[in-house]
């Protein structure tokens, strides 16, 4: 994965350059298409637009998979109500950002706009997406990119926020999985981070008193494939470690019995 560390916010802008004018330029002409197409839905219907974004969305450039993420961000501020119509098609293509094999860069714009929905949507209607954006951000949580640790504790703040009900069970296994993540960057080396971190941590420390369950709480859940392989990981893990102890408890009697047995 590209490690470029990111700007984090209040950093400097750097003195641009003759490539970096070209790739501003490019952004701005990307956003023009959109919002031109946003104006104009009555020529151009709005599922075509984002018939385009899913395009983008998988093209072999990396700058342009950016601006995909960067653009729908920008719909999400300038059109909330389209968002919450689209969601499901907008949700699919931040999350395939967000599990981007090669930019960091793509993954940081997909955290940054995921976090931006979410706070429009309030967690409604998220389904299996919640576990998608759920897993990957705990692995980001470590990341060696600065802006990438902050935006992801920022991300994993508001998911544990929305929850709800439903993913309450799976989010306090995610939430366990993590507290030494959470405790390690309470004193990160980056102070922004540091801070997102003590957030996250204070949204997160109702599931870290929530006691272990294994269960599915509905149908629903026992259909879900990444959350039926998630318990029989964390099953298989938990027998594991017992099935240890017991062979570890039976070796140790049995010595005991040897040496109490006559000569």
């Amino acid at each position: 994965m590209d490690q470029t560390p990111g700007r984090m916010l209040g950093e400097p802008l750097s003195s641009p350059t003759t490539q970096s004018k070209k790739k501003s330029t490019s952004v701005m002409s990307f956003f023009s298409k959109v919002s031109w197409n946003l104006r104009l839905q009555k020529q151009e219907p709005l599922k075509n637009v984002f018939f385009i974004l899913a395009e983008t969305a998988r093209d072999p450039s990396v700058k342009k998979r950016h601006m995909v993420m960067r653009g729908l961000g920008t719909m999400a501020c300038e059109t909330p109500d389209k968002v919450r119509k689209y969601k499901k098609i907008i949700l699919d293509l931040l999350v395939h950002g967000l599990y981007d094999p090669v930019s960091s860069e793509v993954i940081h714009e997909s955290m940054k706009t995921l976090t931006i929905i979410l706070g429009k949507m309030q967690g409604k209607a998220l389904g299996s997406f919640f576990i998608d954006i759920t897993l990957q951000t705990r692995t980001l949580l470590d990341d060696e990119n600065d802006s990438l640790r902050y935006s992801a504790f920022v991300l994993f703040g508001q998911l544990a926020a929305l929850a709800g009900r439903k993913w309450k069970r799976f989010f306090t296994r995610q939430v366990k999985q993590t507290q030494d993540s959470l405790l390690t960057h309470l004193q990160d080396r980056n102070p922004q981070v540091a801070t997102a971190c003590k957030t996250t941590f204070q949204a997160c420390s109702p599931y870290l008193r929530q006691s272990k369950d294994y269960s599915f709480q509905n149908e629903e859940d026992q259909r879900n494939p990444k959350l039926c392989r998630q318990l029989v990981s964390e099953r298989g893990q938990e027998t594991f470690f017992q099935s240890l102890r017991t062979r570890c408890r039976v070796k140790a009697e049995g010595g005991r019995h040897a040496r109490e047995s006559p000569p």
